[in-house]
């Protein structure tokens, strides 16, 4: 078997603690909250003054907006003061800062990186790539979100990262983002929510209509026969459900990607949005959009979900649908196969599945693709990101993890025509934890959630042992010639 010439080229990227969000901070019940407003409506106003301009000099330059959001945030609590308060604009933003917190994004790690191109290349010396790196960052209670890095890779593979802004910024949700009523109706039925009451409500809805519009015709539909209903209840809350877990975020256009930070908003994220595998997806249409599984973890229960984005500007969150929507690790293809979208999986926690489908939230059936076979993966077998596809065909990077739970990666390659073909297999790791990297968060860990190819060089970005995060290259002809 040729040996395979793997390059350790760095740089290193260490979770950097100085970056923090500045986030709604909840100090107690309702009761507790009570008597803070009240503590703080009885301090002179003098007091409040020199305490407002001491709580803006010290944290004002480690945020973009602090003001505005303080205003936004005693807009969120003002129902904790008595009916007669009318609190001055000082005593407003100071009371906000009690219920308001920074919270540090990379304080634990910063690890499980995806690449893909950047939308923009433009102004890049002959040869160059300009592109994107997604990061798993983890905080102060486990929680993980989702950051970004940019950089570029000249002609001659080597690997630049530009430095992050001191700022860390998060996107709106967007109020008035639509829902396609054929595909809200597919999902409620998917979901075994959907009901007369239901179809009587989207019946009456436009084509695209809005969460207002939802509630709005939520609350007409419902005779007062039916206000006990148990079925009529439980279907309200499973379509403002089915709304809520369907949601768009948007960044103004002004921050660099570095700034924006993807933060957990739904209870089925309370504990993290985990290891998202961005891809380049191009349609049989030429358009291009950029999707991202990834894994949404509430303490107790892992959830596959999709993100899509034009832009890295504007997101949405989508839930996946389908019994074959299970478990961790799912990575869609960057383009459609003989008319079908192509998902791989792993379904059963163990070995690596192929899917098919005719719209990318809804996921059916999954054939097996591939079993642990060599000792350093026997425990189970997963893949690390998207295939990418090469002439010799589609080049699935994977992970195996063997004795004393040690994690490796290795790759595949599929048959470009009929992916569930494995014409090429590595037999021993593509790369293994040295003494620099099995230290960490968790140990003897080498991991990724996606490459790219970048003319003859495979850039693979991967973290070290749940912690930091590194880059390597791979020639890939070495890598080819070396499959069996």
């Amino acid at each position: 078997m040729k040996t395979i010439t793997l390059n350790r080229v760095g740089p290193a990227l260490k979770p950097d603690p100085s970056r923090v969000l500045i986030r709604p901070f909840q100090p107690g019940d309702e009761a507790g909250s009570r008597r803070l407003v009240a503590r703080v409506l009885a301090l002179s106003e003098p007091t409040v003054t020199q305490l407002l301009s001491e709580v803006l000099g010290e944290f004002g330059d480690r945020h973009a907006e602090l003001e505005e959001f303080l205003h936004r945030r005693f807009g969120e609590v003002s129902h904790f003061l008595p009916p007669e308060a009318a609190p001055s604009s000082d005593r407003q933003l100071l009371l906000a800062s009690y219920f308001t917190h920074e919270y540090s994004l990379e304080a634990a790690a910063l690890f499980n990186p995806s690449i893909v191109p950047h939308p923009d290349q433009t102004n890049l010396p002959t040869g160059a790539l300009r592109f994107i790196l997604s990061l798993r960052a983890t905080g102060e209670g486990h929680i993980s979100s989702i950051t970004f890095r940019t950089g570029t890779i000249s002609a001659q593979r080597r690997i630049k990262l530009l430095p992050p802004v001191p700022f860390v910024t998060e996107p709106a949700r967007v109020w008035n983002s639509t829902y396609e009523q054929a595909l809200f109706r597919r999902k409620l039925a998917e979901a075994d929510v959907g009901c007369d009451f239901c179809w009587r409500v989207l019946d009456r809805l436009p084509g695209h209509f809005t969460m207002a519009e939802l509630q709005r015709m939520l609350e007409t539909s419902q005779p007062s026969s039916d206000s006990t209903d148990p079925a009529v209840d439980r279907a309200i809350r499973g379509m403002i459900l089915l709304a809520e877990s369907n949601y768009e975020v948007a960044f103004s256009a002004s921050p660099r990607i570095s700034q924006r930070a993807i933060f957990p908003h739904l209870p089925s994220q309370r504990n993290g949005i985990e290891d998202a595998r961005f891809v380049r997806f191009q349609d049989d249409d030429g358009s291009t959009t950029f999707y991202a599984t990834y894994t949404a973890y509430d303490g107790r229960i892992t959830l596959p979900q999709l993100l899509e984005t034009p832009d890295f500007e504007r997101f949405r969150f989508i839930t996946l649908n389908g019994p074959a929507v299970r478990n961790k690790g799912m990575a869609l293809f960057p383009r459609r196969i003989n008319g079908l979208y192509a998902m791989l999986s792993r379904p059963d926690d163990e070995n690596l599945f192929l899917m098919y489908s005719e719209h990318p939230h809804f996921w059916y059936e999954a054939k097996l693709l591939a079993s642990p076979q060599e000792p350093w993966e026997l425990l189970k077998l997963g893949n690390c990101g998207s295939p990418i596809e090469t002439e010799a065909g589609w080049l699935v990077l994977s992970h195996g993890i063997g004795p004393m739970r040690k994690y490796c990666l290795g790759a595949f390659l599929l048959d470009l025509k009929d992916p569930s073909k494995v014409i090429g297999r590595l037999r021993s790791p593509l790369l293994s934890p040295n003494e620099l990297e099995r230290e960490g968060y968790v140990p003897n860990v080498v991991y990724t959630c996606g490459g790219l190819v970048h003319g003859d060089t495979l850039i693979l970005p991967y973290a070290m042992s749940d912690w930091a995060t590194s880059f390597a290259t791979v020639p890939v002809t070495d890598l080819l010639t070396a499959m069996e």
